[in-house]
């Protein structure tokens, strides 16, 4: 089920953002809470830096989950896959 474009705005690491994307506004706003709240975790334990590094960081971390859950999952399909055959 396709959702249409909305265009809502967010606040991240105390900065507003208005944010246009395909989806529900509460799946946009619990995007930017978790990005939020990733960023807030790296300024705790680190901080002096600046918001800029911060924000980098926090893409960094970002990209490893996903690159760990896209390897998790292509072990299952593979898993899946073995065993269908």
């Amino acid at each position: 089920m396709a959702h249409e474009s909305v265009k809502i705005s967010v606040e991240i690491f105390g900065e507003k953002h208005v944010v246009r994307g395909d989806g529900t506004a509460s799946y946009i706003l619990g995007l930017a809470h978790d990005v939020d709240n990733k960023m807030r975790l790296i300024a705790q334990r680190l901080p002096r830096l600046s918001a800029h590094q911060v924000a980098i960081l926090t893409a960094l971390n970002l990209a490893d989950e996903l690159a760990k859950l896209k390897e998790e999952q292509e072990t299952l399909m593979q898993l899946l896959g073995e065993k269908t055959e």
